[in-house]
């Protein structure tokens, strides 16, 4: 590998860490918040219903921080690359690429905010190159730079990235629906598998939009696989920083009892923290472990009357309640045994 290289790869490896260790404060922040309002609600058609005023302020505040997630990992791995010129651009790219927009709906979540983040970084550094007359030179890193940069990767992100993945959205959509009729365990696994993928991404997302469509023609079992997939990434994570200690950080081993709470309430996006840090051992571990257990749902013919997942909405569940929370937890054992394999001791990675 050549020293230009393992110099970029350095880079992008620094700026993933930055986007992480600014966002750890808000998804705590936000999941904890979130978790506290959920608990107070109940399974409702819509999903959890919080009916409180004091509690329903509390869920404005975990939202708040579940939306300002995405958009702060993106600025941070931006401001890692370019510094200050690059944060805005990073935060309003991650803005745009966890919110959906078009007819299609795009949305790319974690995954297309991480490569925004990057692309703005990369293209703030390079305008900061520009050399331009000294009257410009005050104005270029609070405004040139930033207008430029954001511009650029936005319409980059409208005309160049979202289309393919809204053509893969539809084109998955159409195989799922073909699957209806077929074998319900493979059907799960797909579903869990989706739902673990992006964590809360497009992927995700379609899983959904799926498993909604059939709850309306009276079909409730894909959605019960689909609610126990959702919370076995965190789910699996936490246990994990409980049991292999060593091959945690102190920080994600703290970050492991915020995402124990996500995963109760059925919030996927607890996972993101740990994936962003070391995708090629987390993003196996969580796909394996929710196509287990949402397998397992449609073995066991769990049926799920609520769109909203993890043991919060067990009320909701009007078949095989016992087996959502024993399928759930197999999942969840499942993604630490892979991790555990997968991930190294802190003291075999910083050698």
């Amino acid at each position: 590998m050549s020293d230009n290289m393992k110099s970029i790869i350095q880079e992008l490896t620094k700026a993933f860490n930055t986007g992480v260790s600014y966002m750890l404060p808000v998804v705590v922040v936000g999941g904890i918040f979130l978790a506290i309002s959920l608990a107070g609600g109940k399974p409702g058609e819509n999903g959890m219903e919080v009916t409180n005023p004091f509690l329903q302020n509390l869920g404005v505040i975990g939202m708040a921080g579940m939306t300002m997630m995405i958009p702060v990992l993106a600025g941070y791995i931006a401001y890692s690359i370019a510094g200050k010129p690059g944060l805005i651009p990073g935060l309003i790219v991650g803005y745009i690429a966890n919110t959906p927009f078009g007819d299609s709906h795009v949305q790319t979540g974690f995954l297309g905010a991480m490569l925004m983040g990057v692309l703005s970084g990369y293209m703030a550094k390079w305008i900061k190159k520009w050399k331009v007359p000294n009257n410009l030179k005050a104005i270029m890193p609070i405004l040139v730079i930033p207008i430029i940069s954001t511009f650029v990767i936005s319409m980059i992100y409208f005309y160049i990235i979202a289309e393919p993945i809204a053509i893969f959205i539809r084109w998955l959509i159409e195989v799922l629906g073909n699957m209806q009729g077929g074998s319900a365990v493979l059907l799960g696994i797909i579903v869990g598998a989706m739902a673990a993928f992006d964590m809360g991404g497009p992927v995700n997302k379609t899983a959904t939009a799926f498993t909604l469509a059939l709850m309306a023609e009276g079909i409730y079992g894909p959605n019960g696989a689909y609610r126990i997939a959702v919370a076995i990434p965190p789910l699996g994570l936490a246990i994990s920083t409980f049991v292999s200690r060593r091959k945690y950080t102190a920080d994600e081993r703290n970050l492991g009892i915020s995402a124990s709470f996500m995963g109760l309430i059925g919030i996927t996006e607890g996972a993101i923290p740990f994936a962003v840090k070391s995708l090629k051992t987390v993003l196996p571990s969580i796909i394996i472990g929710s196509a287990v257990g949402a397998g397992l749902g449609m073995y066991h013919g769990v049926e799920c009357m609520v769109p909203h997942g993890g043991l919060i909405v067990i009320a909701g569940v009007n078949q095989a309640p016992l087996w959502y929370a024993i399928d759930m937890f197999i999942g969840a054992i499942v993604t630490a045994i892979c991790l555990h394999i997968l991930r190294p001791n802190i003291d075999e990675k910083t050698k």
